[in-house]
């Protein structure tokens, strides 16, 4: 079985008083989006990705949230490893284990969704959610008991998140929209 290492974050910023996180939509293949058709609701995941080689996987976290939001971020702290096996859709159908190490991190600058036209391939699309709406929102399970994590550690290491969270009255891309 194919092994693979991925790592991720769950950003945080403070939005007029109240705790969003950076959440991408994933572009959906072709057939998946048309046997999907009646589902309205578009997919929600945290931003995440492969380790390249020789990179350790808190960096990782950071490249991949720069990439896939346009924001940049630092890391608080490390929330868990989740771990599934999954097979492939494309090419060779190969049964997958991968582990992912997801990381707590808190904004730093940046525009959600500016991020590079290559990546539109993809991510369709990256926005701030509200904390307490998230979970309700991600479509993975595993991601949503990662999620489930944040708000207990905000709570118990507040002076840490809001160290450099976002500059108050600085709006980039704070006017996202959440309506799906």
């Amino acid at each position: 079985m194919v092994r693979e290492i991925s790592a991720g974050g769950v950003v945080l910023r403070k939005i007029s008083d109240a705790w969003h996180v950076a959440l991408i939509e994933p572009q959906r293949e072709k057939s998946e989006a048309s046997s999907s058709a009646k589902r309205t609701r578009a997919v929600l995941a945290l931003p995440k990705g492969l380790l390249d080689s020789g990179e350790k996987a808190q960096d990782a976290a950071i490249r991949e949230v720069r990439e896939e939001t346009g924001i940049t971020a630092e890391v608080i702290t490390k929330l868990a490893d989740i771990k599934y096996v999954y097979v492939r859709t494309w090419g060779d159908g190969e049964r997958v284990f991968k582990i992912v190490s997801f990381y707590l991190l808190r904004y730093s600058s940046g525009e959600i969704d500016a991020i590079a036209p290559e990546m539109r391939i993809e991510v369709k699309r990256a926005l701030w959610v509200p904390l307490a709406e998230t979970s309700r929102q991600l479509a993975y399970g595993n991601e949503r008991k990662v999620l489930r994590q944040a708000p207990e550690f905000v709570e118990n290491h507040a002076d840490l998140v809001e160290a450099t969270a976002g500059k108050p009255g600085k709006r980039d891309g704070a006017g996202s929209h959440t309506d799906m």
